[in-house]
């Protein structure tokens, strides 16, 4: 990447900055990352140079920075956080899967959850006047550090369970990259209810429906959207389970209590709610109810348990994961499940078999289909999702998904619920080499008014 901009670094002036070894010249800046330091080290004579480390002394940055990580629900919360911030009367500005947003104006478009480093540093001098920074930090970025020397304000912590093991080869790398995000002692608010959370207790929030926290939930509802009744203590808890010590009980002085309701679904999204408003209230200490007001009035994230139909009721949802179509699922028991979805290509094959047991488990009706299939074939994407389903007559498979999507539809009867997984509020579909124009929801749409 290269930007333009006047830049003076140890008494030298530059024009421009870049990451790209090919665009190295006498009036350009480079950026030494991990990611080109194997390229860097064969360069003589070397350039001028900074470390990504140092970019913050030359890119101007917004007041505070929140991150948030986790396998589910990163999107949905700092989504959460950033609409809550802004009807707040707060400058903000959004950076992740669903693109960079600066006081609701959309800056650019969605890319990777986490961008290079050079553009994020980029993405934080648009922003510079913003109060608040809110962004995912994806697994991926946190390996190549693509975060390098950026400081938080707050590090949040959703939940970890399987992804990417692809790329991290393990489940255990896996939890041990995304825990390594809260090693140090930075301010950061952790789910209690996480086993797989090892953290620096140091300056350490919590939140938790199962476990003391300290915002946690005394009561819930989730029949109808979500409606809990839950309380926040200033006072920090020590809840790493791994530790086996027990937590300490909550001080009563300092105890807020308040009725959190959210026009949202099922058990991960009163998570994803609790954090928003543990965070909230950690960054801008106004009272309980208040914020809770505030997060009353979001009305959803695109894409993530979108409805679609009320009758037939059906909901479009990014779920990609065996863990993240469970949280799904479980928002709807007792009522009669058809699914369809299918598995992204050149990406976790051992996901697939897990995510067909999930379907089998919870609903009645599953229809197999392609996601994004790349360079795969879509037919042994499909045999591979099926082969986790023990009870096959459950199993409709076509390949086609738009196809998928008229025949779902039209099967579907009265007292069932549709979920169309995998994709949420993707606009496209990446079939070879080619990326065609391809969105469940307009597809969806369409079908339900004729």
């Amino acid at each position: 990447m290269l930007i333009t901009k006047n830049i003076t670094y140890h008494n030298r002036d530059f024009s421009a900055i870049t990451d790209d070894t090919k665009c190295i010249d006498s009036r350009t800046l480079f950026v030494k990352t991990k990611q080109n330091e194997r390229y860097f080290s064969t360069l003589e004579p070397k350039p001028p140079y900074i470390h990504a480390h140092d970019l913050g002394e030359i890119f101007a940055m917004p007041k505070c920075i929140i991150g948030i990580t986790g396998t589910n629900g990163k999107t949905t919360t700092a989504t959460i956080i950033y609409e809550s911030l802004r009807a707040l009367g707060f400058n903000a500005a959004l950076l992740g899967t669903r693109g960079f947003f600066i006081n609701g104006v959309e800056m650019k478009p969605k890319g990777l959850t986490t961008p290079g480093v050079l553009e994020l540093y980029e993405d934080f001098e648009l922003a510079k006047e913003c109060a608040y920074f809110v962004m995912e930090v994806s697994s991926h970025a946190i390996v190549q550090e693509r975060i390098a020397g950026v400081e938080f304000g707050l590090k949040i912590l959703s939940n970890i369970t399987s992804d990417h093991l692809d790329f991290h080869k393990s489940l255990q790398e896996y939890i041990r990259v995304k825990n390594s995000f809260f090693a140090l002692s930075s301010p950061k608010l952790i789910n209690a209810d996480e086993i797989n959370a090892h953290y620096n207790p140091a300056n350490a929030y919590t939140y938790g429906i199962e476990s003391s926290a300290n915002m946690r939930t005394l009561s819930y509802d989730l029949h109808d959207g979500i409606r809990a009744q839950v309380a926040w203590s200033d006072t920090i808890q020590n809840n790493d389970k791994n530790t086996n010590t027990n937590a300490r009980e909550m001080a009563r002085g300092d105890l807020e209590r308040t009725i959190l309701e959210a026009k949202l679904f099922g058990k991960h999204n009163l998570y994803n709610a609790l954090a928003a408003l543990s965070a909230l209230k950690i960054l801008t200490r106004k009272p309980l109810d208040s914020l809770a007001h505030v997060i009353a009035q979001f009305e959803g994230v695109s894409g993530r348990m979108e409805i679609l139909s009320h009758r037939p009721l059906i909901i479009v949802d990014f779920a990609h994961t065996h863990d993240g179509m469970e949280q799904i699922f479980q928002s709807f028991l007792g009522r009669k499940i058809v699914v369809l979805f299918g598995a992204g290509g050149d990406r976790d094959t051992t996901k697939r078999p897990k995510m067909g047991a999930v379907a089998d488990k919870y609903a009645h009706r599953i229809y197999l289909t392609s996601d994004n299939p790349r360079s795969e074939n879509p037919d042994a994407i499909i045999a591979q999702i099926a082969q986790g389903v023990r009870d096959k007559t459950k199993i409709i498979i076509e390949s086609n998904r738009k196809k998928a999507i008229e025949s779902a539809i039209k099967d579907m009867c009265d007292d069932e619920v549709l979920l169309v997984l995998g994709k949420g509020d993707e606009s496209y579909q990446i079939i070879g080499d080619n990326t065609l124009p391809f969105d469940d929801r307009e597809i969806i749409k369409a079908l339900i008014q004729d």
